[in-house]
């Protein structure tokens, strides 16, 4: 069996190739060609934690995959990752156990992935301001995605912790060779943003319809069985789109509150979901036709995500030869 480390798995993800094998990966579960069962996931109540495990089949891909995947929120702000994973991966011709590898920068890098999809796919032509709502692993990544997608003019920064954005967004300024604002508040960074990219653990939204520009484009991939991303204006106003119906509504921890709350209020109903981005993808439902209405890209994460993104991996590696060979 094949074993790739962390630092072998970032070297090996393309990530422009990611977008695209996101991209397929959804259109795919879509159709009804990928098997995805729902994600089940053990409670570390005493930690506000949860383990999940994320088992998916893509055909196309030749991916036959699953994620082990921990969320721990409470270590936000330390040297450890809020989320870690590893993904095991099977050979869908006769079974067989042919790779681990780490999951922990797959999970970010392919959540970024989808929300960069969603940017192409809703995002107004003429958006060139990006705000980022979150310091994380996920917030960085996703800055890093979008830019590979749009031409930003311009990018702001928002966390919880004024002297952490102030080095995120320093960090970022020297990585993506452009400035990155750090901004006092959220409703700074929202002002006038055409793509706003939430990526936190909050409780209270971050995401206000009032601090929104006409047409801006919404991704937010933050999880909290405890409290909402987005405020309850901005879900009914927007035109919503998730990566799998199924997943999105379901019951947490599977789904998202951002929906099921409003949903559960009689606020709006489970058709206000708009469509999956593998609808827009293959184009089976349209995308955005008013450029000034809101849009909403409702993130939970889904396992052909990690399957697609997993097969990027293991092929790269068999071509360059790296990783490490065991028997188990």
């Amino acid at each position: 069996m094949l074993v790739l480390s962390r630092r072998e798995v970032e070297r090996l993800l393309d990530l422009d190739a990611l977008v695209e094998a996101v991209a397929s990966a959804m259109a795919d579960l879509s159709a009804g060609r990928a098997s995805m069962p729902g994600r089940a996931a053990a409670d570390v109540v005493e930690r506000s934690a949860l383990l999940a495990v994320m088992p998916a089949y893509v055909p196309a891909a030749g991916a036959l995959t699953t994620k082990l995947v921990s969320l721990f929120p409470l270590n936000e702000g330390t040297e450890i990752p809020t989320h870690q994973a590893l993904i095991a991966a099977f050979d869908p011709a006769d079974g067989r156990p042919v790779a681990l590898l780490d999951g922990t920068y797959i999970t970010a890098a392919r959540t970024a992935a989808g929300s960069a999809l969603s940017v192409r796919l809703l995002a107004r032509e003429d958006a060139s301001t990006l705000a980022i709502l979150g310091t994380g692993v996920q917030g960085r990544a996703h800055a890093r995605a979008v830019v590979r997608i749009r031409a930003i003019d311009e990018i702001r920064l928002a966390g919880r912790d004024a002297e952490r954005t102030a080095a995120v967004a320093a960090e970022l300024t020297g990585e993506l060779d452009r400035p990155v604002l750090a901004c006092s508040t959220y409703a700074e960074a929202l002002d006038g943003a055409g793509i706003v990219c939430a990526c936190t653990h909050a409780v209270e939204p971050v995401v206000r319809r009032d601090w929104l520009a006409p047409g801006a484009h919404v991704t937010s991939v933050g999880y909290n069985t405890k409290g909402r991303e987005v405020d309850d204006a901005t879900v009914t106003d927007a035109l919503v789109v998730v990566e799998s119906r199924a997943s999105a509504l379901a019951a947490i921890p599977a789904g998202t509150p951002d929906l099921t709350e409003p949903i559960a209020a009689g606020l709006i109903g489970p058709d206000h979901v708009h469509a999956e981005i593998g609808e827009l993808v293959a184009g089976t439902r349209p995308g955005r036709t008013d450029p000034d209405r809101i849009t909403l890209y409702k993130s939970v994460g889904v396992a052909v995500q990690d399957a697609a993104a997993a097969a990027l991996v293991l092929a790269a590696a068999r071509e360059q030869g790296v990783g490490s060979e065991i028997e188990v």
